[in-house]
């Protein structure tokens, strides 16, 4: 047994559904990788439940609900939830890059938000998508939040500031929502470009949007006009990446 009863009976409650949560996660890496040899760790867990006066859980072959139960200890142990927390030790590390980054422009025209910029590093790193491009307020890879949110891709994608848009390339071709705008599944985008990304509050500026070539959006289906800028680059560059893939690799 990991605590003899004495010893887990003076433990805080938090710290008690700390050691339930560690047990489970141990069980829960082991049926991942197929190891049923889960009988003793499996008992200790009852034990606890026990000492704890909880209901037995012995369905633990079921993924969904040993996690559910997991992230309930979590929360009674008031540990804050992090990405992939039941996966840290299953992970293998990044990937091997498959393709180089494509030949696109992405400028953000006046993107406020540092958890917006840095999810969006994400998604070009990711996807391989292209360059980024920063305007004079929206906040650079420097930024303590970019480089938080971005999980690295801060250090990864290639991004400038201060460039000339005379210097970038044509077409221009704006995400924002407009009657004007064609739906960005039947765009078809070119090899080179520049994507033109806004501001979270008021959407592209008119002197941007003054110079655009093209207008796509994103079809939107509810009482909303838009989705977080984020979300929306996302969404169009999966799709920009899934036109290159057919057309250019």
């Amino acid at each position: 047994m990991t605590f003899q009863k004495t010893k887990f009976e003076r433990l805080e409650l938090k710290q008690k559904h700390k050691k339930c949560s560690l047990v489970l996660r141990e069980i829960y890496e082991k049926l991942l990788v197929k190891d049923v040899d889960i009988a003793s760790l499996h008992e200790t867990y009852l034990t606890y439940c026990k000492w704890m006066h909880l209901d037995e859980f012995t369905k633990v072959h079921d993924l969904k609900l040993l996690s559910d139960r997991y992230h309930w200890h979590l929360t009674q142990a008031h540990i804050q939830l992090k990405e992939h927390n039941l996966l840290p030790h299953i992970r293998k590390g990044d990937h091997v890059p498959k393709t180089d980054f494509s030949n696109i422009a992405i400028y953000l025209d006046n993107v406020r938000s540092a958890y917006n910029v840095g999810s969006i590093l994400r998604t070009t790193e990711a996807l391989r998508i292209g360059s980024l491009y920063f305007a004079e307020k929206t906040p650079f890879t420097d930024n303590s939040k970019v480089q938080k949110t971005s999980m690295g891709s801060s250090e990864i994608v290639p991004c400038f500031q201060n460039v000339s848009l005379e210097n970038l390339p044509r077409p221009f071709i704006a995400l924002e929502t407009s009657e004007d705008a064609e739906n960005v599944t039947d765009f078809i985008f070119p090899k080179e470009f520049t994507l033109i990304l806004g501001n979270e509050e008021f959407g592209i500026s008119d002197k941007m949007l003054s110079m655009v070539d093209y207008l796509v959006e994103i079809p939107l289906f509810g009482k909303k006009n838009s989705i977080n800028i984020a979300c929306a680059y996302s969404i169009a560059a999966n799709e920009i990446r899934r036109q290159h893939a057919l057309r250019f690799l």
